[in-house]
């Protein structure tokens, strides 16, 4: 297997945002594709990704329409994607996504927990050449054959496919997203879920006390109401005691 397979298993081990945080998340994820291309999901290719996320996330129709509704009125704030870069302590590079309607406000929260925990908040380009930013779905394993799905989506920029007990997982470059969406859109294969990961091109191994120091400062800025997603260089430490 890939380094993608190896990323997707270390994230869903870890602990990962509660069901409310998830919620929230997705909420400004529409917002987003609302105010970007309108709220018709037939002619919003963003917001059709952002719904199949909702639905695999079990958020009821009623918040999916509600935020819909909400997003379209002319008063709701707007959400700027935000990218922040830094290092944690022991040289781990960290980038975040976060999604404000306040940048003032996300950076001097975003600065804090770098200080509070012996880190350095970089500048722009600092530590995002260190990941490559991909795409991925997922789709229903039933009626697809692994290794033929593979050969026919490489030309759609597929790079890496594999079975886990959700469905059929792909990967590709972050670019290939549109043209990976359209292809099976038009061969009506439902796509469970979709979106966009950063994958640290090199980890780093450290001692538990070393990762917990870590730890410290991932959870302070997974805790922000701001972040989307977090990114690090850490390798993920993969022990029985941690099941």
């Amino acid at each position: 297997m890939g380094r993608a397979f190896e990323f997707r298993k270390a994230r869903k081990m870890k602990r990962w945002s509660a069901m409310a945080k998830t919620f929230t998340r997705i909420g400004k994820d529409i917002v987003i594709a609302v105010k970007e291309g309108g709220p018709n999901p037939e002619s919003n290719s963003r917001l059709r990704a952002v719904i199949q996320n909702a639905k695999a996330a079990n958020m009821p129709k009623d918040n999916i329409e509600r935020a819909i509704k909400k997003a379209s009125d002319k008063d709701t704030a707007n959400y700027k994607e935000v990218l922040f870069e830094g290092y944690a302590p022991h040289g781990i590079a960290i980038l975040i996504e976060t999604a404000t309607d306040n940048n003032n406000r996300t950076v001097a929260n975003i600065r804090s927990y770098f200080n509070k925990c012996n880190g350095t908040l970089g500048t722009q380009g600092s530590v995002e050449f260190m990941f490559d930013h991909t795409c991925n779905f997922r789709i229903p394993a039933e009626g697809q054959d692994v290794e033929e799905l593979e050969l026919e989506m490489i030309d759609y920029g597929v790079e890496e496919i594999f079975a886990d007990e959700d469905g059929i997982v792909m990967y590709a470059p972050f670019e290939s997203f549109g043209a990976i969406q359209k292809e099976l859109e038009s061969r009506n294969i439902e796509i469970l879920s979709s979106g966009f990961d950063r994958i640290p091109q090199v980890t780093k191994e450290l001692s538990a006390e070393e990762a917990a120091d870590v730890e410290k400062l991932l959870e302070k800025i997974e805790e922000d109401d701001d972040v989307m997603n977090v990114y690090h260089t850490m390798q993920e430490r993969d022990t029985d005691d941690e099941e």
